[in-house]
């Protein structure tokens, strides 16, 4: 009674204390007495996998293995970037100045050879071509009858006007022969016989000219005419071809097939001569332009075939020539290659290419996977083969009981100093210690020890540059 009374009264005590103390003390012996429950459980749980593990490193260690194969030589195959670029590319303009009225052709839309593009305001140069239609037509007529020459009734008019003035003539001096006795007799003045007289000198002048146009009609038309009427033909067509090629040159049109790129300007644009108006690039051969080391240009030859991709996608170029300037940022040098045909409607100038260049060196060596090795020291990488474990091993492994049958093969893994020559993805070319047809462990390398019992999973396979 008194033993209980004084637990009861400890247990009083313990409680005022704890009243006493702060929140944070309480916190952390609440988590202190959380931490004593929790131990004994989680060390009944790690225990069946510690001593999994103690049973799995005593046991024998299935592992994948492969055969060592010696091969004398391994390619290396190295990746240029380029890119495509068509075989013309041209900013095309008009030879003359003028406002655009016209953008024949969108953009992105494919053109022929010699399909017009852009049109100029000719409104002007037709209208000074009619003017020198109505010129020509006018000299052609002239020439005409220049070449015809006159005509019988023009001829016969002017007989006429010769006649009519012969008589004028000879009644003048009749007229005149009377005037003379009126004046020697003074029934008339002086003045009165001189109008008489320079009548007559006046109508002697009309038959001279008279004469003269009939002459003219008679003989026809005289050779310098014609040719100076010619002259003046030709001169108003040099003037309509001129017009023609102003004509011409007011619309663009294509120098080659190929698609329109871009459109550098816009309708109602007044543009100057040569001045960019559209951009159009080839697209029935483009060309991949690749810069590769001087190294490796003695490597390639003109005309031969080489694999490029482009998007992932492999296509097939010609060498067609190599650019003899040197990059002096790149140190490289340009290798052109024409591109199939087909490529043209599956890529576009300025997509990035790639030049794959095999080259094969002579170096013996075997080829293992990347995870056949584990960390070496001083450049050396250890590998792991496969023997069958000795005689004796044998006889002693016959009388344990860790679970091997008496008539299974046991296998124990020797260590193997190689040496890296080339890497390549997931695979390793090494040399060393280790021989062709030795059975060598794939992976798992970090797990095992020399001297370690394994068992092979399956028969071994031929492990090669393929």
């Amino acid at each position: 009674m008194n033993s209980h009374s004084s637990n009861v009264t400890l247990s009083s005590a313990i409680v005022q204390r704890l009243r006493k103390l702060s929140p944070r003390w309480l916190l952390g012996l609440g988590l202190l007495g959380l931490l004593l429950i929790a131990l004994p459980v989680m060390k009944s749980r790690s225990a069946p996998a510690a001593d999994a593990e103690l049973t799995q490193s005593d046991g024998i260690l299935p592992v994948e293995t492969v055969t060592a194969a010696k091969v004398d030589s391994y390619s290396v195959s190295r990746a240029y970037t380029g890119e495509v670029a068509a075989l013309q590319a041209s900013e095309l303009g008009f030879e003359r100045s003028g406002q655009l009225t016209a953008l024949l052709i969108s953009e992105g839309s494919p053109v022929s050879a010699g399909e017009p593009l852009a049109q100029l305001d000719v409104r002007n140069l037709n209208a000074q071509r009619l003017q020198i239609e109505a010129e020509k037509s006018r000299a052609i007529a002239q020439l005409t009858e220049l070449e015809v020459g006159a005509r019988s009734e023009d001829i016969a008019a002017a007989q006429a006007a010769v006649e009519d003035l012969e008589q004028q003539i000879a009644l003048q001096r009749t007229q005149l022969a009377r005037r003379e006795i009126l004046y020697e007799r003074g029934a008339i003045s002086q003045e009165a016989l001189d109008e008489f007289s320079f009548g007559e000198g006046s109508l002697a002048a009309q038959l001279d000219r008279a004469r003269s146009q009939l002459n003219e009609l008679q003989n026809g038309t005289r050779p310098e005419q014609i040719s100076a009427q010619n002259a003046l033909i030709q001169q108003l067509d040099a003037r309509l071809a001129d017009l023609d090629v102003n004509l011409a040159k007011s619309t663009l049109t294509a120098p080659f097939s190929g698609t329109v790129a871009e459109h550098k300007v816009d309708t109602g644009t007044v543009v100057g001569a040569g001045q960019s108006v559209v951009r159009l690039v080839e697209n029935t051969a483009p060309e991949a332009r690749v810069g590769v080391p001087a190294d490796d240009i003695r490597k390639l030859n003109i005309g031969e075939e080489r694999t490029v991709s482009i998007n992932g996608e492999k296509f097939t170029g010609t060498i067609t020539s190599i650019l003899p300037e040197v990059n002096a940022q790149t140190r490289t040098q340009t290798v052109v290659l024409a591109l199939e045909v087909r490529v043209a409607s599956r890529v576009s100038p300025g997509q990035t290419v790639r030049l794959e260049l095999t080259e094969r060196i002579a170096s013996e060596g075997i080829w293992l996977p990347s995870e056949a090795l584990t960390q070496g020291i001083r450049g050396l990488w250890p590998a792991y083969t496969v023997v069958p474990e000795s005689s004796s091993a044998n006889s002693e492994a016959d009388g344990d009981t860790d679970g091997n049958t008496g008539g299974e093969m046991a296998y124990v893994v020797q260590t193997k100093s190689v040496a890296i020559v080339h890497q390549e993805g997931d695979r390793v070319l090494v040399t060393g210690t280790l021989q062709p047809e030795d059975v060598v462990v794939a992976s798992g390398s970090h797990r095992l020890v020399p001297g370690q019992r394994v068992r092979p999973t399956a028969s071994s396979q031929v492990f090669t540059s393929n």
